[in-house]
């Protein structure tokens, strides 16, 4: 069985397709590592040495061909399991485009797992067992893709081959998915219907469901729209590092190192440093060692400024006329990922962007059930995958942004100052995008926008 792709793609060619980032989730047994397994397989971007792995795997499990789960399920308990515990990352690329590809778990006790794979994605794959349809743990991961912001969300209605390939099913499944995403603010919901394990418009389009005209998975994820829209944001560099050569060749050289997190700089730009508000000129932007006139979000850069002012590492630089207000009182959206409970008057510590602060709870207004979207007013403490809304005071004014205005400088995390161990991923502000309103809806008093 050859593994060597149709068309030979050069370093060139791929420096100029785009680059998306998407995840995969849905409930056990739903078939996701089957169908990243599939995409793998047929799109020629698995290497011979690990198909034969495969295969030699599921040999000896008494499986007459290769189970392309195991692509991706890597621990020994995922395959004895037969489920996904960890986030599995892959890399791979067509010569239309480059993908990360984040498989996540669909236990219950792993919901955690898939905020960290979503949340710098800039679509998911939700898929859907056809003869089971939408079930709770379907909701919950919609609700988590708009808690996130997603931009794009595909909805993957897998195992079409065990309903006979039934056009009334697909319709179904698909329109209740879509007034759920809708209710949720879900801006996109794009429905396929596939068969993972046999291979029907996973790369090629089904031979047996020709009543469907849409795309593949393979053809969405290659054309859908990558916005980019940090690019367009407040322009935010959290400084990382400090650059002082002090050699004869760079005696007065002074740069300050990170990775622009939103919004691009420009050599002559005013800006300012946060916390001390002290204003200053970028006298020049440095990107692999050249020296360049403008640099945008993503690229990692050394900035240099025209005054010797003190920048630090954890500082924020900031255009003059564009800079986040800074506050020692964050309200969030935030879900717990710790077994250990969070509760007020918890200390903690608070990590946003390159800058580390002490930090207590001061209150959890409202915690968020996923199922039916209630809400239960001032619980006690936040357990492990819970979702709810937090007030923080930090010892230090922190500039932050607001997480719908940029998913990169609204969001944070907090720590255990015990043990490092992560308890918390939030978001500033109010997460969820504005649904669609309905003649009858209002809005929440609690911050929540359903």
């Amino acid at each position: 069985m050859t593994t060597t792709p149709k068309t030979t793609t050069t370093t060139a060619e791929l420096a100029e397709t785009t680059l998306l980032r998407f995840a995969t989730a849905g409930s056990v047994d739903d078939g996701k590592s089957t169908l990243v397994g599939r995409l793998l397989h047929d799109s020629k971007s698995v290497l011979a040495d690990q198909l034969e792995a495969v295969e030699r795997a599921s040999a000896s499990r008494g499986q007459d061909g290769p189970d392309l789960a195991l692509l991706t399920d890597g621990l020994r308990a995922e395959r004895e399991q037969g489920i996904t515990i960890d986030v599995a990352y892959r890399y791979f690329a067509t010569p239309r485009r480059r993908f990360i590809l984040a498989d996540t778990p669909g236990h219950v006790q792993y919901t955690r797992n898939m905020v960290t794979g979503a949340s710098t994605a800039e679509l998911t794959v939700i898929l859907v067992d056809a003869r089971n349809g939408v079930v709770e743990q379907t909701r919950r991961h919609a609700a988590i893709a708009a808690l996130l912001r997603v931009p794009h969300v595909v909805l993957a209605v897998n195992k079409m081959d065990l309903v006979d390939y039934r056009e009334a099913v697909f319709a179904t499944i698909a329109e209740e998915f879509t007034a759920y995403a809708t209710e949720l603010g879900i801006p996109e919901v794009t429905a396929i219907p596939i068969s993972a394990l046999a291979g029907d418009n996973v790369v090629e389009p089904s031979a047996t469901m020709d009543w469907y005209g849409g795309p593949t998975v393979l053809e969405h994820l290659e054309t859908v729209p990558v916005s980019h829209d940090l690019a367009h944001c407040h322009a935010r560099l959290p400084v990382q590092y400090v650059i002082r050569p002090q050699t004869a060749e760079h005696p007065d050289y002074r740069g300050y190192a990170g990775q622009i997190a939103a919004g691009s700089f420009r050599v002559g730009e005013r800006v300012m440093v946060l916390p001390s508000g002290r204003t200053t000129t970028i006298s020049g932007i440095d990107l692999l060692g050249k020296p360049v006139e403008v640099a945008w979000t993503t690229q990692s850069v050394t900035v240099l400024l025209t005054d010797d002012i003190d920048v630090s590492r954890g500082d924020l630089i900031v255009p003059g006329k564009d800079a986040p207000q800074a506050t020692q009182d964050i309200e969030a959206t935030v879900c717990h990922v710790a077994d250990q409970p969070l509760t007020v008057g918890h200390r903690v510590l608070l990590k946003h962007g390159t800058r580390t602060v002490k930090a207590i709870v001061k209150d959890i207004p409202s915690r968020l059930t996923l199922d039916d979207l209630s809400l239960h007013p001032h619980p006690e403490q936040l357990v492990a995958n819970d979702i709810g809304r937090l007030k923080l005071r930090t010892a230090e004014p922190l500039p932050v942004d607001s997480y719908a205005d940029s998913r990169r400088t609204g969001s944070f995390i907090l720590i255990d100052p015990a043990d490092g161990t992560t308890l918390t991923a939030g978001m500033v502000g109010d997460s969820f995008a504005t649904p669609v309103p309905t003649h009858d809806e209002q809005a929440d008093d609690d911050g929540w926008d359903f």
